[in-house]
């Protein structure tokens, strides 16, 4: 999200979160006036602020600034940065993604178990996310731990009865990007709202 009347269109649909990419080498970066707006999202909708790779002491700024209430970190951020920010910042959800292919490991995820609120597993790419493309969801029956986790990765309208399928009490919400945009940045909001109606039938 980055306009100001897509942003409002958005927050009327009421999701669970509104994501604000905040990666300067993303189409989809929010400019610091739109970043303003932020703050009036309603306080039910958790807003959480996209980062890969920044320095520790921005993301606080950021944090801050605009009183995000998640982060969510798609670069290779160590488990001691994310423990950083949750001893910075108690309320906040640390989100921690991860590019997967067929061959990884998830063991290597154990080390953020106690500093990460949850995992996103979005489909490996170099460009950090935004690929519009899926993964095979099938690798997901290694994934051996607890840790609730966003499902993400070239979501469409047309993988909801696949979605619906999946029982896997783990999965905790579906982070929806660039299969819902017009153009990078701008939300097909009217997409939304048909996939929120049909996740939310049996």
């Amino acid at each position: 999200m980055r306009l100001a009347a897509n942003i409002a269109a958005v927050a009327n649909l009421q999701p669970d979160y509104l994501g604000f990419i905040f990666y300067e080498k993303s189409p989809r970066l929010i400019s610091d006036v739109s970043a303003e707006l932020i703050k009036y999202i309603p306080s039910e909708i958790k807003t959480a602020g996209v980062f890969v790779n920044e320095d520790l002491e921005k993301v606080k700024d950021k944090v801050n600034l605009l009183k995000l209430k998640a982060v969510q970190l798609h670069g290779s951020e160590l488990p001691e940065y994310c423990e950083a920010l949750k001893s910075s910042f108690p309320p906040l959800e640390v989100i921690k993604a991860f590019g997967i292919d067929e061959d990884f490991d998830f063991s290597g995820l154990e080390p953020y178990l106690g500093v990460a609120d949850y995992f996103l597993f979005d489909t490996k790419t170099k460009t950090h996310g935004g690929s519009g493309k899926t993964f095979n969801w099938s690798v997901l029956d290694r994934y051996t731990y607890n840790k609730p986790y966003f499902l993400s990765g070239g979501i469409d309208l047309e993988h909801a009865p696949a979605i619906k399928d999946i029982h896997d009490e783990r999965l905790y919400a579906l982070d929806i990007n660039s299969r819902f945009e017009i153009e990078p940045g701008l939300k097909d909001a009217e997409k939304i709202k048909e996939f929120i109606k049909e996740m939310s039938t049996k």
